[in-house]
């Protein structure tokens, strides 16, 4: 009982985490993406041609995709897979310290 209530809270604070979190799109391609990542992939690029932002909150994300309490979960998966796989990087703090700047800069996210 104690592993599993542990487990919740680790779920719980990285989703607390990725709430308070930024998204930069570093590169443009849905090539072997599931429907949640061709979705957020898809927002990130209409973004930057409507707004010419780098940076977009996660929090927007969810609310924009009217995304229901049941379902973050999936999102969340689907954003870390992305992350993983190098097409986005989740940023707690776009501007937290310049060696973060320089790395999005130099992979194309900035």
């Amino acid at each position: 009982m104690m592993e599993e209530e542990g487990l919740i809270c680790v779920t719980e604070s990285a989703s607390q985490r990725l709430h308070k979190a930024f998204v930069v799109l570093l590169r443009d391609t849905t090539w072997k993406c599931g429907t949640v990542e061709r979705l957020v992939v898809n927002y990130l690029r209409r973004q930057i041609q409507h707004c010419r932002c780098t940076h977009f909150s996660v929090k927007e994300m969810l609310e924009n995709f009217r995304i229901k309490k049941h379902q973050q979960r999936r999102f969340f998966e689907a954003i870390e897979r992305l992350e993983k796989r190098g097409i986005i990087k989740i940023v707690s703090n776009p501007f937290s310290s310049t060696d973060e700047y320089d790395t999005l800069k130099g992979q194309g996210g900035l």
